[in-house]
Parts: C-alpha cells; sequence; structure tokens
C-alpha cells in the first residue's frame, strides 16, 4: 500500500502545500505553494492498486472519507457528503492511470487540514469499497489494587 501524506497549512503570504512520504515514494514534489482563491492540485503517485482513496484529516480530529476512485474505470465511485456538497473538491485519475489527484478549486484558508491518499482499499467486503469515518474513543482507566 503507498501512502502519502500532503499536509496543507495556511500562512501570511497565502497557502502552502508540503507533501511527505510516509511508507513508499515513487516520486512526490516537495512543496507547492498559492494564495486563497487558487486552483490546488494534491497529486499521489502509484504504480499499482484497485483503488484510490482521499481522506482529509483536521487538528484533533480523526480523518474523514473524501472519495474513491477505481483504477479500472478511472472514475469517482463514491463521494462523502463533503464532496457532494462543495463541488470544489473533485477526484480525477490521469490518463496514463499513473498518478490519481485530489483538485481543490477556489482554496480557502478552511481547507488547511492533513490530506491523506490511500491506494489499495484497507477494508473490502462486496465488489464495492466499504469505508467508515473513524472517530476517537476514550476508554476510562480504572486502577486495580
Amino acid at each position: 500500500m503507498l501512502i502519502y501524506i500532503i499536509i496543507l497549512l495556511s500562512s501570511t503570504e497565502g497557502i502552502i502545500l508540503v507533501f511527505q512520504n510516509m511508507i513508499h515514494c515513487i516520486s512526490v514534489q516537495p512543496e507547492v505553494s498559492g494564495t486563497e482563491g487558487d486552483n490546488i492540485t494534491l497529486s499521489c503517485n502509484y504504480s499499482s492498486a484497485v483503488s484510490l482513496q482521499w481522506y482529509r484529516q483536521y487538528p484533533n480530529s480523526a480523518p474523514e472519507f473524501l472519495l474513491i476512485i477505481l483504477h479500472s474505470s478511472g472514475k469517482v465511485s463514491q463521494k462523502s457528503k463533503i464532496v457532494e456538497q462543495d463541488p470544489r473538491f473533485a477526484g480525477k485519475l490521469n490518463e496514463k492511470k499513473t498518478h490519481v489527484d485530489l483538485e481543490i478549486s477556489s482554496v480557502k484558508v478552511t481547507d488547511s487540514a492533513m490530506y491523506y491518499c490511500a491506494l489499495t482499499p484497507t477494508v473490502t467486503g462486496k465488489q464495492t469499497t466499504l469505508y467508515k469515518n473513524l472517530t476517537y474513543v476514550n476508554y476510562p482507566v480504572k486502577r486495580v489494587t
């Protein structure tokens, strides 16, 4: 599984994209910058995958699913309510099927978050990929004496 972490940070001079490789890197652009209102493309390079998923995570929050693109068709097969309600987000597989993009048009400072690209589903069942938004659970710890 190839996973790239893309960190979208706001700054006084605009918005900066910093790419960091987590597990395996084919190639990654180290930094892309822009200002509010720009169109931003986050790219995830890969060699093979069944499906390609994008997630977003705000600080101190669980990752939230954005969309899934099937490698075979190259089309978005599932969208979260976030993406359905905000047409600024779009997923695209390039023609050679070597990288998947998350396009954010008219980027806002509120888009600042960590974005994850996950290749090859981590949870599968039927023919479609299953997903679940992650949540934090705090379990109380009891001391046994």
